[in-house]
């Protein structure tokens, strides 16, 4: 088992009731879809998950940077950045 604690692990529940609610949310879209409701609304309904997901995905860049980066030392401390700058990179491509 993986011991070493991450930057989100302070935070933890706090991140677990967000995506627990995001969870939600999209379930509430499907059930949308289900019910044949109206295309602008089910559409607004993605558009705030986005943000949501956009949200959660800032907050573990950030606890990424000061943590596990800013943390660290020498060859980690490059691994780390450049693993930051790839996962910045996938989340700029969407």
């Amino acid at each position: 088992m993986n011991t070493e604690l991450h930057g989100y692990s302070a935070n933890k529940d706090a991140l677990l009731n967000r995506l627990a609610r995001i969870e939600g949310q999209v379930r509430g879209i499907a059930k949308m879809v289900e019910d044949d409701r109206y295309c602008i609304d089910v559409l607004t309904q993605i558009s705030a998950v986005q943000k949501a997901i956009e949200a959660v995905a800032l907050g573990l860049l950030d606890d990424h940077v000061r943590h596990c980066v800013v943390g660290s030392t020498g060859e980690t401390q490059a691994e780390r950045m450049n693993e930051l700058m790839a996962a910045v990179g996938r989340l700029v491509k969407s």
